[in-house]
């Protein structure tokens, strides 16, 4: 099957959508016209500020996991020209010839790289409007070799979006009223933990209001690190309602993935979270998905349920296997969550 990037450029000027890819109307969204705001966490002041400064930054913190699950991250340490420069070596990547491209059109979910489109078009009753680049670059790190650069760009990119989730986790770690590197260090998150760098490409379609670029979802790991090219599409679900995420400029979005959620029994939760494409633009999003080692098992923090006298509601599973289960079935908000409670 097409790509959708060549799927729109094979047709010339597309004036309608294939319907294998125009989802059912649901009368029960509803999006939040107002914008509001979602918590706003400064990294500076988490990392380089005052005892006072570092103590309300972790208190926010706490907070916008405990009531979003989502936050923008300002005064990071990622430079704007390397940000700059990845998504032009993703543009570049995308507009590489079809063939060039299906040699990393992988099959299996832990290949090192993979292009493809939609999410699992083996099961994928109605296809999304996207086509991505799934690289595993941690612990060990893979590219694309074409375009040229690319790989150079893709790994310090990566490495800091590392150090930006290392410090967030000491942060959320803290929150919960553990020691900063108690998350690290039971999770084994370190040297060895697992990144997954995915990268959207949403093209512009003809008829927005009928395809969706991603479906209501949330993320796996531990915490998403997202930047996109300019255009919005990202909305996250809060209260029953859609709420769009307009980014400040120079800003990161970071949300709690379902591995966070089972660590902290609950009391972080995931969040589910769409991809809504527009008729003028293509929108790039790039997203690094941080999570413990494959092989660790991820279960609800012992002093968490100690501290609270609370039981487990999630039973232990490696995150390798969580990763396999949530891949292998069709993206359906938290539904991979019910396999694990308790």
């Amino acid at each position: 099957m097409y790509c959708v990037k060549e799927l729109v450029e094979s047709r010339g000027c597309l004036q309608s959508v294939p319907s294998n890819y125009v989802f059912p109307e649901n009368h029960d969204d509803c999006i939040i016209s107002e914008e509001e705001p979602i918590p706003t966490i400064d990294y500076s002041l988490l990392t380089s500020g005052s005892l006072e400064q570092r103590s309300k930054v972790i208190h926010k913190l706490g907070n916008a996991c405990r009531e979003w699950g989502f936050f923008t991250v300002i005064n990071h340490e990622v430079p704007k020209t390397l940000r700059d420069e990845m998504i032009k070596a993703t543009e570049k990547f995308f507009d590489l010839s079809e063939e060039d491209k299906r040699e990393y059109a992988g099959k299996k979910l832990f290949d090192p790289i993979r292009w493809g489109t939609s999410f699992n078009v083996k099961v994928d009753k109605t296809f999304f409007w996207r086509d991505y680049l799934k690289v595993h670059v941690h612990p060990q790190f893979n590219a694309p070799k074409n375009p040229p650069g690319f790989s150079e760009v893709q790994e310090e990119y990566c490495k800091k979006n590392r150090e930006l989730a290392s410090e967030l986790l000491k942060g959320i770690s803290a929150s919960l009223g553990l020691e900063e590197s108690y998350l690290q260090k039971t999770l084994n998150v370190g040297s060895n933990s697992h990144q997954l760098l995915v990268i959207n490409l949403y093209p512009p379609c003809p008829q927005p209001e009928v395809v969706m670029g991603l479906p209501p979802h949330s993320d796996h790991g531990l915490l998403t690190v997202l930047m996109q090219n300019g255009p919005g599409g990202l909305q996250v679900q809060h209260n029953g309602k859609w709420v769009p995420v307009n980014l400040p400029p120079d800003s990161f979005v970071v949300n709690v993935g379902d591995q966070m959620e089972i660590f902290s029994n609950g009391m972080y939760k995931s969040v589910v979270h769409r991809a809504v494409v527009n008729g003028k633009a293509t929108r790039i999003s790039i997203g690094t998905g941080n999570g413990p080692p494959l092989d660790t098992v991820v279960s609800p923090a012992p002093e968490l349920l100690d501290r609270e006298n609370r039981h487990a509601g999630y039973r232990g599973i490696t995150y390798k296997q969580y990763m396999e289960l949530q891949q292998s079935n069709r993206l359906d908000g938290k539904s991979c969550l019910t396999h694990v409670r308790i």
